[in-house]
């Protein structure tokens, strides 16, 4: 069942226990992309609104009128202001439509709870993670939008834009299909869209705002007092965000009546710098925080820093100062009081996560007025850090979980209270899907406050290291990339020069894994210049040998062997074997290409001592099979076989079977070239033999391991 939010009319579940609305008197979740699942449990009122935007999606468009095929997707606007419904009225919409979209209804918020605009970059993300469409790390807004349009054009979907600023973020995701529809929910007007009119909302007719009321007190409340239930609707204005918090008041006092209500509502003056559309609103909050106990009114305060107004137990109990029982509690109790509403989040299977709650948007800048005016700012600051203190332990504990047992990691989680731990490394997955918007809006929120810069690298460590050990870092890249750029900003600002290197190597490997070489070209220039600011040799090291790879990928061979020999010269100066031998192999790679095959053997052959030196049989293999590639370029297969040769043996010695094989393969290629068809069967006919006898290793192996 959907808990309480107040609706276009409105839509309510039973009793205590049930959540208020949703930031704009709907059940509005936080920013990301979400199929939508269930339908509202009631819906009250709207009849005239839901009516008329069923028949402006059959009207015909300008385009019919003109003779011509509509191009894009139609776009239905429900505007109105926040607590009047109209998210809750979209959400009915939506649910009427979803039979006529088998691809779904995909929902996402275009505003942060704080008003600030959601990136059109980070929208599209949401919308193509929606059909599980993998996005380029660091691509552009045109680039994603694109891929959104792209992904549309093929499929039959409701998009449905919450929330949404203006018409430029909602452009550039219209579909180019008329088989789609756009629903979106705004304060006011899209100027610009072509052929959008607006649903514009005021306030609940006095019959649905009863019902809402009666799902709160019961018929009995509002049968014996009709009279003052007409007044108190009217009072709240017919807004179905103050309804609730007045039911939400009134559930919570069984024996206060209608009429003791509406008096106590009509005896709080307006704010008259208030918008008048926004005094009901204003009036009934006032009146639920001002029956609150002091201490539950500081609580409620302090949930405006929850990020992007999520809360969950951990959430609630850092900000509070309290145990996680005493904040499960109080979050309930919130709750009943419409305060906030149950389900804050989307989980892993896109339902809402029963656990978290969301602080609805309409009351936001309400807490927050308060929040300024009775709070010192030191109180604010304790409690925003031990909130971010909080995530990054929570953090370290889900990345912990994936370690072996027995490694250090393990047992240091085994010290944590069990609040912090979790039971399974898929109970850790799930806990980080679903918190996954929370955790990326704490780590830019603590990067924007700028006090807490320390906590924030912490967050951002333990979350680039939970997503890689759950997801891998292929498939984390468009969040991790986000999250470099923000140590990036942290380092700057604080003049971190050695964090602003890494930051800068990090996202330019990024870059180049997604095809943008250009661009990770100058964040590795970038980064030679910040490592040497901090005399950081291993991050010079680092960007000299990245310039040269970005050169070599841009196939300027000149300027990647020049690179890659700065790097190889500093490497050597500090005796990094390791780093030594992987950089003559590359200089080697590049002449190759260059068509410099004497300086490209030359530059394998080092490398093979180099391995031997450090005892490393299979590289030294690969890199003589790679001195017998550049011999055979050069002309010379008879020597190409005596190299090759070599490499198998090395392979062998180092017991490689399937490099060994593959060895074999190249000097039966090599043979054949030479004329000697008869050995080069031979060779063939061993390496099979090779690969049989590593399949029915591992064979044996894998049935052991199953006994």
């Amino acid at each position: 069942m959907r808990p309480v939010g107040a609706g276009t009319g409105a839509v309510a579940g039973p009793g205590r226990g049930t959540a208020g609305p949703g930031p704009h008197g709907g059940t509005q979740p936080p920013a990301g992309a979400v199929r939508s699942a269930a339908r509202p449990t009631e819906f009250f009122g709207r009849v005239r609104e839901l009516k008329a935007l069923h028949g402006d999606i059959e009207r015909a468009g300008l385009n019919t009128l003109s003779g011509r095929k509509e191009p894009r997707a139609r776009v239905l606007l429900i505007a109105g202001r926040p607590g009047a419904g109209r998210t809750a009225l979209a959400e009915e919409l939506a649910g009427q439509l979803r039979d006529n979209y088998p691809d779904g209804v995909v929902r996402t918020r275009l505003t942060e709870p704080g008003g600030e605009a959601v990136p059109t970059e980070r929208t599209a993300r949401e919308i193509l993670g929606a059909f599980a469409i993998t996005t380029p790390p660091g691509a552009g807004e045109d680039e994603l939008s694109e891929m959104v349009r792209e992904a549309l054009a093929v499929r039959r979907v409701l998009l449905f834009l919450d929330d949404a600023a203006d018409a430029g973020q909602v452009d550039p995701l219209v579909p180019d299909n008329p088989d789609c529809l756009v629903v979106a929910v705004a304060q006011g007007p899209l100027t610009g869209i072509p052929d959008v009119r607006p649903c514009t909302l005021g306030g609940m007719d006095a019959k649905a705002a009863i019902q809402l009321l009666a799902r709160f007190t019961g018929a009995v409340r509002i049968t014996v007092d009709p009279q003052a239930a007409e007044s108190l609707a009217e009072e709240c204005g017919g807004q179905p965000a103050a309804l609730v918090l007045i039911g939400g008041w009134l559930a919570a006092r069984p024996t206060a009546s209608v009429a003791d209500a509406t008096k106590r509502l009509r005896a709080l003056p307006h704010d008259p710098e208030r918008p008048v559309g926004d005094r009901p609103l204003a009036r009934a909050f006032r009146l639920v925080y001002e029956t609150l106990p002091s201490s539950a009114a500081r609580v409620l305060r302090l949930f405006a820093l929850a990020p992007a107004g999520v809360l969950d137990a951990h959430t609630a109990s850092a900000l509070a100062g309290c145990s996680v029982s005493a904040a499960r509690t109080a979050l309930a109790d919130f709750a009943a009081l419409g305060l906030l509403r149950r389900g804050g989040g989307p989980a892993a299977d896109g339902r809402a996560a029963d656990d978290q709650y969301l602080v609805p948007g309409c009351l936001l800048p309400l807490l927050r007025d308060l929040l300024e005016r009775h709070d010192r700012e030191s109180e604010v600051q304790l409690a925003r850090a031990r909130m971010l203190e909080r995530t990054v332990r929570l953090l370290q504990s889900c990345r912990a979980i994936t370690e072996p047992d027995g490694s250090p990691a393990r047992k240091r989680l085994a010290t944590l209270p069990r609040s912090l731990r979790y039971p399974t490394v898929a109970a850790a997955a799930e806990w980080l899907d679903s918190r996954q918007p929370a955790l990326l809006a704490s780590a830019r929120l603590a990067v924007t406050d700028g006090e807490l810069d320390t906590l924030a690298r912490r967050l951002i460590a333990a979350l680039v290291r939970a997503l890689a050990a759950h997801r891998g870092t292929e498939a984390a890249a468009p969040e991790l990339y986000g999250l470099h750029q923000l140590v990036l900003d942290i380092a700057e600002r604080r003049d971190l020069h050695r964090e602003q290197a890494a930051a800068l190597l990090n996202i330019g490997d990024l870059d180049a894994r997604t095809g943008r070489t250009q661009d990770a070209l100058a964040r590795y220039r970038a980064a030679l210049d910040a490592g040497r600011a901090a005399n950081d040799l291993y991050a010079t090291g680092r960007a000299m040998e990245s310039v040269g790879g970005a050169y070599q990928d841009l196939q300027d061979w000149q300027r990647a062997a020049d690179w890659y020999g700065r790097a190889l010269a500093q490497r050597l100066s500090r005796g990094e074997r390791a780093d030594e031998a992987r950089l003559y192999g590359r200089l080697g790679t590049v002449h190759t290409y260059a068509g410099h095959y004497g300086e490209a053997l030359r530059s394998w052959r080092t490398a093979v001592a180099v391995h031997r030196r450090l005892r490393d049989l299979p590289a030294q293999a690969r890199a003589l099979s790679e001195a017998a590639r550049v011999q055979e370029y050069a002309g010379r297969p008879q020597e190409s076989l005596e190299t090759c040769q070599e490499a198998v043996e090395w392979a062998r010695l180092a017991g490689d079977v399937r490099l060994q094989a593959a060895l074999q393969l190249r000097v039966a290629d090599t043979l054949d070239r030479l004329g000697d068809p008869a050995a080069a069967r031979l060779h063939r006919a061993t390496a099979d033999r090779l690969l049989e006898t590593e399949g029915n290793t591992y064979e044996i192996r894998s049935a052991s391991a199953g006994e």
